[in-house]
């Protein structure tokens, strides 16, 4: 049986079908989207529904994607959502990413997140990538000192290896694991293998590029069309049924898109299916 949710508390349970802001900003994830109040859209949604833990960081925009958020959740009034965001990179320009692991700087975007959000404390900070010319111990160890004056819950690692994941547990627990992952990249199943031993919390960033498996005529669709569901719903079903850990987090700038992709929690795979899908790969 899928499990429906994630524990990462006693307080902190989350639907396990998440959502990602990084679509949000406009191209290059910088700037503005082209229509922010599209954005606010989209951001209402999902605070709306049934979804209840939302990835973000200041790095997307850079802070437009934390600005929407904020925007929504200043009108929301339901039950607590999780919200996870990171820290670690600088933004120079469209599309460039340069990691930063310098410990005074992470501390520094920590606020940021809290100011940008709106927030007093984060439920989860996850560290972009480790900056090899800091010693992992300064990295992690500012952000352990930062959930021990309450400003950080949960702390997590993202693109990383199992020595990288055991490494930092010796300095603090690690709640979460961000990797890229999906039906035809699973170069870190090792990964993802260690995270469900541990009780981990696995989260596949780009979780639908699958390449021309997702397309109409692409491998998915018979499974698709027997579901009365898209190749895409199918891939993130296949995500879901694959590991009690794993927390995808697709992401779109489209409220209709959106629903469309919380529909994939409820499609439920046979055992058969779920065979087929994880035989196919992008080279068919």
């Amino acid at each position: 049986m899928v499990a429906k949710t994630f524990k990462f508390d006693d307080e902190l349970e989350v639907n396990r079908l998440g959502y990602g802001t990084m679509q949000l900003p406009g191209k290059g994830v910088w700037g503005p989207n082209a229509d922010p109040k599209a954005a606010v859209d989209v951001m209402d949604a999902v605070f709306n529904s049934d979804v209840n833990f939302i990835d973000t960081a200041d790095a997307y925009g850079p802070l437009f994607a934390n600005d929407y958020v904020r925007q929504a959740l200043q009108d929301y009034e339901g039950a607590h959502k999780m919200i996870a965001t990171k820290v670690g990179f600088t933004r120079q320009g469209p599309d460039v990413w340069t990691p930063l692991g310098n410990p005074d700087y992470l501390r520094q975007q920590v606020e940021i997140n809290l100011f940008s959000l709106g927030l007093d404390s984060l439920d989860l900070i996850q560290l972009h990538r480790i900056d090899p010319h800091y010693p992992l111990a300064d990295q992690v160890g500012v952000l352990a000192d930062m959930k021990k004056e309450g400003k950080v819950k949960h702390i997590g690692l993202s693109q990383v290896t199992i020595d990288d994941i055991e490494a930092a547990q010796k300095i603090t627990p690690i709640a979460s694991v961000q990797n890229r992952y999906n039906l035809t990249d699973r170069h870190d199943e090792d990964v993802l293998n260690y995270a469900d031993q541990h009780h981990i919390a696995f989260i596949p960033w780009y979780p639908l590029a699958t390449g021309h498996l997702a397309t109409a005529t692409g491998p998915l669709a018979d499974i698709a069309k027997a579901h009365r569901a898209t190749p895409a719903q199918i891939a993130l079903a296949w995500l879901l049924h694959r590991s009690d850990v794993i927390l995808p987090i697709p992401g779109t700038s489209n409220v209709n898109h959106f629903f469309s992709n919380t529909a994939a929690s409820r499609i439920a795979l046979s055992a058969e299916e779920m065979t087929q899908l994880t035989n196919l790969s992008d080279a068919e």
